[in-house]
């Protein structure tokens, strides 16, 4: 009788790399457990305190016996009416909360079930690199395949889209997008969502559009969703997360919107998946969208506030970071004397040897290497006491004879 005990035993499972987060935390783990005081930009996970209306709200309907049962999967009538109440007040864009919005278990959730519903075994998507994992392995997941598209700092990202699709072996059937992008903190104009659907329409792709990051831009206007696009709403599911605009990271909240028949086909897999949200949740994410309108701007100056730190005491200390336009994060090239450790090998002796810790590019897609992922979640005195430690750091790391070295990608245990 065969036992298992390798876990890429299973196909789809071997094709799948250690997720970057689960090296960091070890890393870190590891050091904390030595008694390191660890200041941590690994993962992007907010530090602050949800709205008090949503902890109020969640406090109340958790004593309503209503909410303790199975919920529909689309969500509840009160978070897709105030869904759609905040596109248009916000984004001036018009939804059918019956038919054109549903609640998904935050936007990874999501944009995963997403490429189950819309992908055949075999099909292909366009999708960004370096990236959030979930847009480069949502397609895998389904059983199909991704097109990578180079995007970042000084890329022409049309350019890069044209060139991906000539150059596919298979004919996409989709496209990701995410922008204000995670981690390469790219930023896009109304002009290239237009010529992005544009594009989507002469080869009939769907699109998947990313905004988890839309209220958090501290340079030029504000982000531009897909669905304000003419002809975008006939081919797009644009997704928004409630964790990182009102520090609800925990309370797992977001909605898709857009095309009716693509939120009904991702409806129908989440209807075999799971119940949706406890109901008092969405009670609270409701009241958030309804009277908070206030409060990610707040969240937005806080993190500007972080990044302009960031990058000063960074820079002071020898380590130049350039200043990110939007997002929670900075995406910063591993300084020069160092680049030859490779990103992995760079993040585990920046924690092991200065006690910060930050997410190695390759974790990201093969073209995250050379860079570092750096969230802006530790405040501005833990930030300087991170350049303090950097600069001795790279102080030392300068007097050392250069050497090739590489830390591969550990495999998955055996066992969790």
């Amino acid at each position: 009788m065969k036992t298992f005990n390798d876990p890429e035993a299973f196909a789809r499972v071997k094709r799948l790399p250690l997720y970057v987060f689960t090296i960091t935390d070890r890393l870190r783990d590891a050091a904390i457990a030595r008694g390191v005081d660890v200041v941590d930009f690994s993962m992007g996970n907010p530090d602050g305190a949800a709205p008090a209306v949503a902890v109020e709200t969640l406090r109340e309907a958790g004593l309503d016996k209503r909410y303790h049962r199975y919920m529909n999967p689309r969500g509840i009538p009160e978070l897709r009416q105030a869904a759609a109440a905040w596109f248009e007040r916000r984004h001036g864009i018009a939804l059918d909360p019956e038919r054109e919005i549903m609640a998904t278990i935050g936007s990874k959730d999501g944009i995963g079930h997403a490429m189950v519903a819309l992908l055949q075994e075999g099909d292909a998507v366009l999708a960004p690199t370096p990236t959030y994992p979930i847009h480069a392995f949502g397609a895998l997941l389904a059983g199909g395949e991704t097109i990578p598209v180079p995007v970042g700092p000084g890329v022409d990202f049309m350019e890069s889209l044209f060139t991906a699709a000539e150059k596919a072996e298979r004919r996409p059937r989709g496209l990701v997008v995410n922008f204000p992008g995670n981690p390469s903190t790219a930023v896009a104009t109304p002009e290239l969502f237009q010529k992005i659907v544009k594009f989507a329409e002469a080869r009939d792709l769907f699109i998947i559009s990313d905004c988890a990051y839309c209220d958090i831009v501290f340079d030029g206007g504000p982000a531009p969703f897909m669905l304000q696009v003419p002809g975008a709403r006939e081919r797009t599911l644009e997704f928004v997360s409630m964790s990182k605009s009102y520090n609800m990271a925990g309370f797992r909240v977001g909605f898709a919107a857009g095309s009716h028949a693509l939120v009904a086909a991702l409806a129908r897999v989440k209807s075999y998946l799971d119940y949706g949200l406890f109901g008092a949740v969405q009670m609270a994410a409701a009241a958030t969208l309804n009277r908070c309108d206030d409060f990610p701007a707040q969240v937005c100056a806080t993190y500007r506030r972080r990044r302009d730190a960031l990058v000063r005491d960074f820079g002071a200390a020898g380590w130049p970071i350039p200043s990110p336009a939007a997002s929670m994060f900075a995406w910063a090239p591993i300084p020069g004397q160092l680049k030859h450790l490779g990103s992995l090998e760079f993040a585990r002796r920046l924690i092991d040897e200065a006690g910060v810790s930050v997410s190695p590019g390759i974790g990201f897609g093969p073209a995250g290497e050379g860079y570092v992922r750096i969230a802006l979640v530790e405040d501005e005195p833990r930030i300087a006491l991170a350049a303090e430690r950097i600069g001795a750091f790279l102080r030392k790391a300068a007097a050392e004879p250069v050497r090739a070295s590489h830390t591969p990608v550990p495999r998955a245990p055996d066992r969790a």
